[in-house]
């Protein structure tokens, strides 16, 4: 098993992206789309993902609450379509103050 205490999410706003980091190594990410409406700026997350070596020890809601929390402060709001920030938001209701619901024009936009 890993020790998770040196795992440390980073965010890099050129990639659209979370990542996890054990040391220098990704061993996992969150994807998003910027986009701007009449409102204000969003994040599309569409992908979340963590090596399946660091599966079962809540890296992934570690990753999902950085992301959520750094929008947050940079914000912006959060439109989720990934699956597991969609079961994460539902879980944690202190967020639903910076959900939109997914639009057509906001999924027309993912890869």
């Amino acid at each position: 098993m890993t020790e998770t205490a040196t795992i440390v999410a980073h965010h890099h706003p050129e990639r659209h992206r979370y990542e996890l980091l054990d040391g220098d190594a990704v061993i996992g990410k969150t994807l998003y789309m910027p986009f701007e409406d009449a409102a204000g700026p969003l994040r599309i997350f569409y992908h979340t993902k963590v090596n399946d070596a660091y599966a079962g020890q809540g890296l992934a809601s570690k990753l999902a609450r950085a992301a959520l929390d750094g929008t947050r402060e940079a914000g912006a709001r959060i439109v989720p379509v990934c699956p597991y920030i969609k079961a994460y938001l539902g879980k944690h209701p202190e967020y639903s103050d910076i959900v939109v619901t997914p639009r057509p024009e906001h999924l027309a936009l993912l890869p």
